[in-house]
C-alpha cells in the first residue's frame, strides 16, 4: 500500500531524495524521518497556508524542514529547533544546498526554553520531538498563535498505544493527555489523520 500511495503522489525533490537516503545510511534511527508521504503532506499544507512564520520542534536531519519551507512567502522564515549537536552537521549540509537556506533559522536549543522566551507569532507549527513534553508545548504555544494558525503534532497514535487503558510509559500517557486536551479545547478545531503514526491537525479558531 505504501508503494501504491507513493507512486500516486507528487514526486519529492531530488535533494530530499538524497537526504532521505543519507539519513538511512548515517543515523541509528532513520525511521524518525518524516519521509515521502508525510513530507508531501507538510508541503501541501504549507503551500496552502503560505505562512510568514513557521516553527518546527524536532529538526532531526532536516527533511520536514525543507518540505515546510516550500510554502513560505518570499519574506517568510522557518525556525527549527533541536538539541542533537552531534547530528546537526547533516541538516546544515542540506540547508546550505537549499534555495531556502536564507529563510531557515536552525537553532540547537531546548524547545521549552525557546517557547518561554520568544514573542514571535507563528502561522504554522510542526512538532515531532520529545513526546513527554507534548502537553507543555501545546500550552506554551497557544499565546503564540493567531486565528487561522495551524499546529501539526506527529506520532499521536504512538503505534496504537493510545488505545491502552492504563499505559505504563510516560510518553504514551502524555500523548493520550495531549489528544484529550486538544479534543476538549474550544479554541481549536482538529482532526487526527491516520497517516503513518498519526498526525493531529489543529486550526486555531
Amino acid at each position: 500500500m505504501d508503494r501504491y500511495l507513493e507512486s500516486h503522489a507528487s514526486a519529492e525533490p531530488e535533494m530530499l531524495k538524497r537526504l532521505r537516503k543519507e539519513t538511512f545510511q548515517k543515523t541509528t534511527q532513520p525511521h524518525m524521518i518524516s519521509g515521502y508521504q508525510q513530507g508531501r503532506l507538510l508541503t501541501i499544507f504549507s503551500k496552502m497556508l503560505r505562512p510568514q512564520r513557521i516553527l518546527e520542534i524536532g529538526t532531526f536531519t532536516g527533511y520536514a524542514t525543507l518540505c515546510l519551507a516550500e510554502g513560505l512567502t518570499e519574506s517568510g522564515k522557518i525556525t527549527t529547533l533541536d538539541i542533537n549537536e552531534d547530528l546537526a552537521y547533516l541538516p546544515r549540509k542540506y540547508f546550505s544546498e537549499s534555495k531556502f537556506n536564507a529563510q531557515i533559522d536552525f537553532q540547537i536549543v531546548n524547545a521549552l526554553d525557546f517557547l518561554q522566551d520568544t514573542t514571535d507569532v507563528f502561522d504554522l507549527v510542526f512538532i515531532d520531538a520529545d513526546k513527554e513534553n507534548y502537553t507543555e508545548y501545546f500550552t506554551l504555544l497557544k499565546p503564540l498563535l493567531q486565528s487561522g494558525s495551524v499546529i501539526i503534532f506527529d506520532n499521536v497514535l504512538w503505534y496504537g498505544k493510545v488505545l491502552e487503558e492504563n499505559p505504563d510509559k510516560k510518553s504514551t500517557q502524555k500523548i493520550q493527555e495531549l489528544n484529550d486536551m486538544i479534543a476538549k479545547d474550544s479554541d481549536f478545531e482538529n482532526l487526527i489523520l491516520p497517516l503513518r503514526d498519526g498526525v493531529n491537525l489543529l486550526r486555531k479558531i
